[in-house]
């Protein structure tokens, strides 16, 4: 098979998570105003929160001691020239769709940190007292890629032929040894 045949793909999903970011926090910062305003209620478990997220993933290490951005940036970039490099090798498309929506995501908050200082989440998604972090559509992306490539995983020995670990059979019945 010949190298980078899927890095197209990989390539525009990258862009258009980009692009889809970068349009988001735009708007959400320049037309909406949502950093001048109370939060705006969408629907009974979604709400546009201004959060600004000097830390990593989800708000981590996003107290007043936190590393700076621009380091965290650099080191950003280096998961960024990891995953062109996995996308120059994907050998299906899944592969590399996934990893252009990690990269995408992961370019969009870098752009956020050298640009602003920290990355724009908004995103907030709640039920039953319960809230989960606020978000961005970057992280989604990051979050569906990963997912993409579990599901991926666990279905490769599905697509070879083999049977899957722990000696369970195609029907769940567990094989005699």
């Amino acid at each position: 098979m010949t190298r980078g045949r899927h890095a197209a793909l990989g390539f525009v999903v990258a862009l258009a998570v980009l692009a889809a970011d970068q349009v988001s926090k735009w708007w959400v910062l320049d037309v909406l105003g949502l950093a001048r305003r109370a939060p705006l209620v969408l629907l009974p478990v979604l709400d546009l929160r201004m959060v600004q997220n000097r830390g990593i993933t989800f708000g981590l290490l996003n107290g007043p001691e936190t590393i700076g951005p621009l380091l965290l940036a650099l080191v950003a970039i280096a998961v960024v020239f990891g995953l062109g490099v996995w996308l120059w090798r994907a050998d299906r498309a899944v592969i590399a769709a996934a990893v252009g929506a990690i990269a995408g995501g992961a370019t969009g908050n870098i752009v956020d940190r050298l640009r602003l200082g920290f990355v724009v989440d908004f995103i907030q998604a709640h039920a039953f007292g319960w809230s989960w972090y606020v978000f961005n559509l970057a992280d989604a992306a990051i979050v569906c890629g990963v997912a993409a490539l579990l599901i991926d995983g666990l279905l490769a020995g599905r697509r070879s032929g083999e049977r899957p670990a722990g000696g369970w059979g195609a029907r769940g019945e567990r094989e005699r040894r």
